[in-house]
């Protein structure tokens, strides 16, 4: 999983990074996963009446790859109103413009004349005369083709999990592309009718009031309530040919629904993993409230031109949307599930049940982030890992090897920024390209957090407890001051839990991790391994300057054998490699070329050292670099031993 993620990262640097993307697992985890809740501030003065804002989407009527859609607000009594669909959702830190896949764009009156209306930007639309207005309607294009399968064209898109995808077997309805708002009107209740062929199966966890069948008995009509916009944008929904599993996990009722285009998997073969996870979870979290109900859409990318890349998920309150390769194995599959979709699962302790105003109050145009990322994401992904261990699916030495990982990632990206800082300025460079360290770091920060709370309590206390009593706290519907979280969280705990945040989260000194796992009786030490031609220590070993359009061997090269053995030096710029000059423009190929690169081929590497050209030219022969792993200590005292038993079993 290293390997994967330092490659990409190195890869980026030779490209445009366009935005920051949610969650993502394995290689492409490294390249870009949440959601916000609660009731939005409101002013319902633009309407007359209270009546819901009936919306609807006909699938049964796609043209080029197009589904209409109409929006009807009722009465409004203000000459002039806005409309926006979302220039950012919930949980992804980067910019959509879901507006930008809007076509054709149309206010009518009462008598189906034209309104004027005016495109303010890519997301928003005044229309004039409004107390005339009857309706809106407007085409809406997907996402998914826009990707442009593998690589995705360079375009700036939707990451896919919050993307949309239009298509004769297959609808992803992530509602947000579709359905938009009203200025002030967030707080109003939506109907919405979905209509779509009678053999499409469909799933969704709003509330489905009525079903109608059309005339010739081809169509259904399905009506849906929302009773506000958050309610719209947290409840995504799949139609079409897809295959549908509902099982019982205690409790909860989960809703598996699959679309793998060539029935490569099935939700009958996930299912078990799913259920094995998730009642774990569930053992995991205790006596945290849980839904009634939790839906999983997964859709498989089969990779083809018009197919998504962005794989990964999004989380909402209850429920995922993730895209994942179709050719993936059935083992690789049962991995990214546990990975990525029970992180997305225990949202539901935060952001989804604690949580600021940033998040409880989210503007769709114009948000504000919070400082708290180290708790929204990192914490979960901490959570997503460590229960995996605590409730016996995972042996510890799995464990110490994902947060080894987690180490060598988190080096790879900015270790001296402000956690908090990065969070609350997360769109803006140097922010954005570091935001996957909420993924790293940030479940690293969690992990150290825990060891604290438990040797500080005698193991009685845990980050997952402090969760709980801040949950307790605050809830869905009460959101926490986001200046003053961690000095109440102070507070609630330790003076040591202050200092480590005001240190390591507030402030930028890069965590010491040797003293946290001696804490629990872990060393660091070093191991040779086999390695790549590409990479050393789970880093890659080469850089970039972009003014010189330069690619060089890093400091890292010292500890990959075969380089070091040819000679190479830090700071050597490579020029030619097996007679292509290497540029920013082709490094991705050209390196990823040299990640192939196979025992006994004869190479030629030219390099430039001072001015003057250093020709290597050899066979290939096995390389090596030495890591750090992280081991039990064998004479780890009495205390070590009952602390590391708390923190890994309980």
């Amino acid at each position: 999983m290293v390997t994967d993620c330092s490659f990409v990262r190195l890869t980026q640097k030779f490209k445009p990074l366009h935005k920051p993307m949610i969650r993502n697992f394995s290689l492409v985890a490294a390249c870009v996963l949440l959601v916000a809740c609660g009731t939005p501030k409101s002013n319902v003065n633009d309407l007359a009446t209270a009546n819901p804002i009936a919306t609807a989407i006909n699938l049964s009527a796609v043209a080029n790859d197009k589904v209409p859609v109409t929006i009807n607000p009722g009465r409004f009594t203000q000459e002039t109103v806005t409309y926006r669909l979302p220039k950012v959702v919930q949980g992804t830190y980067a910019v959509s413009d879901f507006g930008k896949y809007v076509d054709d764009f149309k206010a009518l009156d009462y008598n189906g004349n034209e309104l004027s209306t005016t495109k303010v930007d890519d997301n928003t639309w005044t229309i004039a005369n409004a107390t005339t207005l009857d309706k809106i309607e407007y085409w809406v294009n997907d996402t998914f083709d826009q990707e442009g399968g593998a690589g995705g064209m360079g375009k700036e898109v939707p990451f896919s999990p919050s993307g949309t995808n239009i298509e004769p077997k297959n609808y992803v309805l992530n509602l947000h592309g579709f359905i938009g708002y009203f200025d002030s009107l967030k707080n109003a209740q939506y109907t919405l009718d979905v209509t779509a062929p009678v053999d499409f199966k469909r799933t969704s966890a709003l509330q489905n009031t009525k079903e109608v069948t059309s005339s010739d008995g081809g169509r259904i009509t399905t009506t849906y309530f929302a009773p506000r916009y958050f309610d719209i944008t947290d409840n995504p929904m799949m139609y079409g040919h897809l295959d549908v599993e509902e099982f019982m996990v205690g409790d909860i009722k989960i809703v598996l629904s699959i679309y793998s285009p060539n029935g490569l998997h099935t939700a009958a073969g996930m299912k078990e993993t799913i259920y094995t996870m998730m009642e774990a979870q569930k053992a995991y979290l205790g006596d945290i409230n849980s839904t009634p109900r939790y839906d999983i859409y997964i859709y498989l990318s089969d990779g083809s031109a018009d197919a998504p890349s962005g794989f990964g998920a999004l989380e909402h309150h209850t429920s995922t949307v993730a895209v994942f390769s179709e050719n993936a194995s059935k083992e690789q599959m049962a991995a990214s599930l546990v990975d990525v979709v029970s992180h997305e699962f225990f949202h539901i302790v935060t952001p989804l049940s604690v949580h600021s105003e940033d998040v409880h109050y989210f503007d769709y145009n114009n948000p504000t982030f919070s400082k708290h990322l180290w708790m929204y994401e990192g914490v979960t992904e901490y959570f997503a890992q460590h229960f995996q261990v605590y409730e016996g699916l995972v042996d510890p030495e799995v464990f110490y090897r994902t947060m080894e990982q987690k180490i060598q990632v988190s080096m790879n990206l900015d270790d001296s920024m402000s956690f908090t800082e990065m969070s609350e300025n997360v769109l803006d460079q140097p922010y954005a390209s570091n935001y996957y360290n909420v993924y790293m770091k940030g479940a690293l920060i969690g992990m150290c957090v825990d060891i604290l709370m438990r040797e500080e309590s005698d193991g009685n206390r845990s980050m997952l407890s402090l969760m709980k009593e801040l949950s307790a706290k605050y809830g869905k519907e009460k959101p926490f001051d986001d200046d003053n979280i961690i000095s109440e969280i102070t507070q609630m705990t330790y003076p040591s839990i202050g200092d480590f945040f005001q240190t390591h989260v507030i402030g930028g000194t890069p965590i010491d991790y040797d003293v946290f796992f001696n804490k629990v009786g872990l060393a660091f030490e070093g191991t040779q391994i086999k390695t790549s031609y590409i990479q050393a220590g789970g880093g890659f070993i080469f850089d970039a300057d972009q003014d010189k359009g330069a690619i060089f061997f890093s400091e890292a090269v010292k500890n990959n054998s075969f380089w070091n053995e040819q000679g190479a030096m830090p700071g050597d710029i490579i020029k030619v490699v097996n007679g292509v000059p290497l540029t920013v423009q082709n490094a991705q190929t050209v390196l990823g070329g040299m990640y192939a690169w196979q025992l006994g081929n004869e190479i030629e590497v030219k390099l430039e050292r001072n001015g003057k050209e250093v020709v290597i030219k050899t066979e290939l022969t096995p390389t090596f670099t030495t890591v750090k792993k992280l081991v039990e200590n064998k004479e780890a005292t009495e205390a070590q031993l009952k602390l590391r038993q708390a923190w890994l079993k309980g």
